[in-house]
């Protein structure tokens, strides 16, 4: 059985998101203007929005990310995408990829439906750079998960990282039989992230 990829699916449901997204940033963020990257380019560098600030007019790029495959669904975790199959090749999966230039992660959990439109989310930013330093701190970099990966046989499903507690803070998955991208993702508990500093709650 060949596996569908979900990314049209998504960016339609992304294109509705949005809406409900630039409510709350104008709602919560009232010293920042914003505005929605067009171009593809400025995308595929890890940029949906760029948040300016009124007063110092410092400009802060922003990467959404939503967990559209869990509708109606608030869970405490978020995945991070260390990387991805396309065809035949692995690619960099997100997080760790050098040649984005995110500054911060907009991440989009507990989005609920209500009568066809999106009614209510949750929102968690996350500074990116602080985030890598401190997994870094911990000892954990792409290499080390990519081995840690490579140890377990690449089978599907949850893996044990030693350096995480597994209910508390997160763990490794590889989505083998279930996604056509077979990702290979860091699962991150968002409260833990934001005790440590690297992550805020905006709603």
């Amino acid at each position: 059985m060949e596996l569908k990829s979900s990314f049209v699916s998504d960016l339609n449901n992304e294109k509705r998101l949005a809406v409900l997204l630039n409510k709350y940033y104008k709602k919560y963020l009232k010293k920042y203007y914003f505005k929605r990257v067009s171009t593809g380019i400025e995308q595929r560098k890890g940029v949906d929005v760029k948040f300016i600030h009124k007063k110092t007019k410092q400009e802060f790029l922003i990467d959404e990310k939503a967990q559209l495959d869990y509708l109606n669904n608030n869970l405490p975790t978020f995945a991070f995408e260390i990387y991805y199959t396309k065809g035949e090749c692995d690619k960099p999966g997100w997080l760790f990829d050098p040649l984005k230039i995110t500054e911060f992660y907009s991440l989009i959990t507990g989005i609920y439906e209500e009568e066809k439109e999106f009614a209510f989310c949750n929102i968690t930013f996350v500074n990116r750079n602080k985030l890598i330093c401190f997994l870094k701190d911990l000892g954990i970099t792409k290499k080390s998960l990519l081995e840690i990966f490579n140890s377990a046989g690449r089978e599907h499903g949850k893996i044990k990282v030693d350096f995480l507690n597994e209910k508390n803070e997160g763990y490794l998955f590889y989505s083998k039989s279930n996604k056509a991208e077979r990702p290979l993702n860091l699962i991150l508990k968002l409260d833990w992230l934001v005790r440590s500093g690297v992550a805020k709650r905006l709603v």
